[in-house]
């Protein structure tokens, strides 16, 4: 989520010079809202589904790493019983097979979890046309509303005091329902009550995977 929420502080400030400069003009009251990121993308089914693929392909992964650092144990260990029957060429051999085949995954773990590895790329291939989404109802909500600024209560910005009235949550998952399938308001709002299939924008089915969608927390 951090990435994401760089981009929601990004969108407020965005919003909050585009909306400054209309105030002037207009002379209109402008106001301070907020959104839960969490919230809101706990309601986009195909954000849920990118997170299962990513959290397969990332089990998928570990566990090809962990087959190698498993070989290297036991070519250690192998290796420490039979060491004192063992030339010193042999043994010189039997090191450096040891040392390649522990290097061998070290490549691995960084080609798949490096900074710029594969999980990374996949993350930014299914995720960021998500958030790129998120942003755009986030500006066209403020613009329409004449909102000053959009604060996200899920960053770890300090938040003291936080009035339910000014949460736009679920305004800027309204608007992302004319683009993508959300979770529908009326089922967002009920909290852990159970499995919930609604969506709305485009088509009413439930998520690629199959899944239907927990509702996220309580707006009431």
């Amino acid at each position: 989520m951090k990435a994401f929420k760089t981009l929601i502080l990004t969108a407020a400030l965005v919003c909050g010079g585009m909306m400054t400069t209309q105030a002037q003009i207009l002379g209109g009251a402008q106001k301070i809202v907020y959104v839960d990121s969490e919230y809101i993308m706990e309601n986009i089914p195909e954000y849920g589904d990118a997170q299962e693929e990513l959290n397969s392909l990332s089990t998928k992964w570990q566990n090809e790493v962990k087959a190698i650092y498993d070989k290297v144990s036991e070519m250690y260990n192998k290796y420490q019983t039979e060491m004192l029957l063992l030339s010193e060429d042999q043994k010189r051999a039997r090191e450096q097979a040891i040392i390649d085949k522990e290097q061998e995954a070290k490549n691995l773990q960084m080609q798949y979890f490096g900074s710029e590895g594969q999980l990374y790329q996949k993350r930014n291939e299914l995720v960021q046309p998500i958030q790129e989404k998120v942003y755009t109802a986030m500006k066209e909500v403020a613009q329409t509303r004449n909102y000053a600024f959009i604060l996200d209560l899920a960053s770890g910005t300090s938040v003291l005091y936080a009035n339910e009235k000014n949460d736009v949550s679920d305004e800027v998952l309204d608007q992302l329902g004319n683009v993508m399938q959300t979770v529908r308001r009326e089922d967002r709002r009920k909290a852990n009550t159970g499995n919930v299939g609604g969506t709305t924008g485009g088509t009413s089915k439930t998520s690629k995977s199959g899944n239907t969608v927990k509702p996220g927390k309580s707006k009431n």
